[in-house]
């Protein structure tokens, strides 16, 4: 390879390699915060152009730019592009041979090289951080900088093996980038990595071109029919599904409906998996149908849509993965089929992730009785491993062996000509309960992943704009609504539609009602006294008996939105939660209400109030709810699936009203009004009120109370909790039966 030459100015570089004659917002602060020799941490979404923030830097100075990169065909992907432009750069991972690894070592000594791209797993190797020591390294790029926190979607263990390294080489600069990051993934990425003084920059999280769709599909015929809507309209997408089986599945419906699909997922071979991601990319096929092992660098400018056929395990899975979509500018569409039942997968996921201690420590021992007394070895598969454990869950053997493996209590290779890989116990004499596992590392972990689908769950119910919901999420509490996705244009809601005066003082009314039900805490925030009911009553000023017996009645604020319906006022409460203007605190079966820091300036009027007004179609009756009037007179099933954990718990309800009462329990309500609402599960008086047999006066006394349940159960509102699945014993045989064959 000939000699580089090093051109210092970055906008020489940037014309010369690669045609541009300027950066984007955001890569330009980051180019220049990496030639001042900062240390960077930088989100930006995907399709910002995070690869170009580190690459140029790395060609205006001498010595190579060590890149971290989770995946070798995206290592390959990378360097092929650079290398094109007449970029020396090169790769280092376990596909290649140790001769290979070593000459490309001696070309990084050289000064050969201006960028290399490292698998994380080498920085563990002795031999590779010994050769390191001799080469002018300039700068370190970790790349998915969420792969080292372990509250980031992709956690993996590798990555904390880089704070160390990097301390090692010397302390050389260091730029993390990453496109999903909350701020508490941001604090572990600087914590892991040790950086001093570093410049954090975020750029926007929305997205303007792409349009976020929720669409509710009770089987899989609705989400077929749907899915043939999606392509018929857009032609180039991905569809992403949760199992192998799935994507197989999906394959061949569409494949029978005449459409030009791939299929990628990781139970097929490395030959298979690059003869698709190739279709697609060279644009032979305008569809592929994927787990979630595909996307990752793909860069392929015009998809137009983003399709998830189950729902995904997390918030920044799932925006990560819809990001993919409209990477040329253009109007794209993100569409999530959701359907309740879908989580059963998802439970099963963190099930097998999650292996416990227990099965731990017997994995162990069975390694270790069984190992060969000479080399310690076990030549098991991972099916056999299963067998003998009699495990029902085959991912939780697989996790048990990471795990074993990162305690140093065994460790696998690959055996030239084989398939299984060889398991070696390091010390046999060493017993299970001597291995120094983590416990109270694991059930965080395991805490944690339920957090992240609890949190996945509540954006699937979420009744406020999806782009700003989102932005929430992720720390960026002043998004605006963005008008473009099914909530905005249902509600007639305008991108950035901001409140008029009007509007905004009922807020603040709101807000101070809540602020002086609450009480103020000595760091200036508040912490909540009452439920969101009595609130919603003070504001509206009832004289219930109940309520006049608080101290509620005697608040300046009482009866301040008494023009106001008490469901109109838990409209608002609702926009007001999904805007992040209040938050709620206290046990499960008793949430209380109170302000954000963000609701405390809007209140105090030192900020904007920017939410998804819920008034805007006032006076006018949804198509859904007309249907709703008409079906609740006939078929209950029509209502939609039947909830009987709901049901019962509507039941207990209702009997307990009637005991105090002293009445039968079919005055409050009858039966078949409770499975009415099990079945629509309503989220306001309103939209209950379609159900036969509730009229005014029975919802005025009883209905809140049955609400509140509906919420607790279903996170269709404010006190959103998240309540574990409960299988029968055939669908449980049933999933796993089906889960346990394409899953390793």
């Amino acid at each position: 390879m000939s000699e580089f030459k090093v051109i210092r100015s970055p906008m020489e570089a940037l014309k010369k390699y690669f045609g541009f004659s300027g950066l984007r917002e955001g890569q330009d602060q980051v180019v220049a915060s990496i030639m001042e020799g900062r240390n960077v941490l930088v989100v930006m979404p995907t399709g910002g152009g995070k690869s170009l923030c580190y690459q140029l830097p790395s060609l205006c100075r001498d010595g190579v730019c060590l890149v971290v990169s989770p995946l070798i065909a995206l290592m390959k992907d990378q360097v092929d592009a650079l290398v094109a432009r007449g970029i020396p750069a090169t790769m280092i991972n376990s596909s290649l041979s140790f001769p290979e690894q070593k000459e490309r070592l001696e070309g990084m000594k050289r000064g050969a090289f201006k960028l290399v791209y490292v698998a994380p797993e080498r920085f563990g190797h002795e031999g590779f951080m010994h050769a390191l020591a001799e080469v002018d390294v300039n700068m370190v790029a970790v790349d998915e900088a969420h792969c080292l926190s372990q509250w980031g979607h992709d956690f993996r263990p590798d990555y904390l093996k880089l704070g160390k390294a990097v301390e090692m080489m010397g302390r050389p600069q260091v730029a993390a980038l990453t496109a999903t990051a909350t701020p508490r993934v941001r604090e572990d990425i600087l914590k892991h990595l040790g950086l001093d003084d570093p410049v954090t920059i975020v750029r926007g999280f929305a997205r303007e071109n792409l349009h976020f769709r929720i669409t509710a599909c009770d089987t899989h015929k609705d989400k077929y029919k749907r899915l043939y809507e999606l392509v018929k309209r857009y032609k180039t997408g991905i569809i992403y599904c949760s199992t192998r089986k799935k994507v197989e599945q999906v394959y061949e419906a569409l494949s029978d409906f005449g459409l030009s699909v791939t299929a990628y997922h990781a139970g097929m071979t490395d030959e298979q998996r690059e003869e698709a991601q190739n279709a697609f990319m060279n644009r032979h096929a305008d569809i592929v149908i994927a787990t979630n092992a595909f996307g990752m660098g793909i860069d392929r400018a015009d998809v137009r849509f983003v399709a998830h056929f189950e729902i995904p395990g997390s918030v920044e899975a799932y925006y990560q993965e819809a990001g993919r979509a409209g990477r040329d500018g253009e109007e794209a569409y993100c569409e999530l089929l959701f359907n309740h039942a879908d989580l059963r997968t998802q439970e099963f996921f963190i099930e097998g992730v999650n292996p416990g201690i227990p099965l731990i420590v017997e994995l162990y021992e069975l390694l270790r009785k069984h190992c060969s007394a000479e080399t310690h070895d076990v030549m098991w598969s991972l099916e056999e491993m299963v067998e003998r454990l009699k495990c029902r869950n085959a991912m939780q053997v697989g996790a048990a062996l990471s795990v074993l493996i990162r305690n140093g209590a065994i460790s696998r290779h690959d055996v030239p000509g084989q398939r299984v890989k060889l398991t070696r116990v390091t010390d046999p004499s060493v017993s299970g309960l001597k291995i120094p596992l983590d416990e109270d590392a694991l059930r965080e972990k395991e805490v944690r992943d339920r957090e992240k689908l609890k949190a996945m769950t509540e954006f699937a119910y979420s009744s406020g704009c999806r782009q700003q919901w989102i932005l929430n999420y992720f720390g960026e509490e002043d998004g605006a609504p963005c008008g473009r996705c099914d909530q905005c244009l249902a509600l007639g809601v305008e991108e950035g539609q901001s409140l008029g005066e009007e509007e905004t003082l009922v807020v603040r009314q709101a807000l101070s009602g809540i602020a002086r039900a609450s009480v103020r805490l000595a760091d200036g925030s508040w912490q909540g006294r009452w439920g969101r009911t009595k609130i919603i009553q003070m504001l509206k000023g009832a004289k219930t008996q109940e309520l006049l017996r608080t101290s509620l009645v005697r608040l300046s604020t009482y009866g301040i939105l008494s023009r106001w319906s008490e469901d109109d006022i838990r409209q608002l409460f609702r926009a007001m939660q999904m805007a992040g203007l209040t938050r709620m605190s206290g046990e499960a079966d008793r949430p209380l209400i109170t302000l954000s820091p963000k609701g405390n300036e809007v209140m105090m009027g030192r900020k904007k109030a920017s939410l998804v007004w819920p008034f805007a179609r006032r006076g006018k009756i949804s198509v859904s709810m007309e249907q709703a009037r008409v079906r609740s007179t006939g078929n209950l099933a029509a209502l939609g699936e039947f909830d009987e954990d709901l049901f019962l718990k509507l039941k207990e309800l209702r009997n307990e009203l009637a005991r105090e009462a002293g009445i039968p329990a079919y005055a409050v309500f009858h039966n078949s009004t409770l499975e009415g609402l099990a079945r629509l599960k309503p989220t306001t008086r309103r939209g209950a009120m379609n159900v036969h047999g509730i009229g005014e006066q029975k919802a005025a006394r009883y209905l809140d109370d049955f609400l509140e349940v509906i919420a607790a159960l279903w996170g269709v509102n404010l006190s959103f909790r998240f309540t574990p699945i409960r299988w029968t014993p055939s669908q449980e045989r049933g999933v796993h039966a089906e889960l346990r064959n394409y899953f390793s």
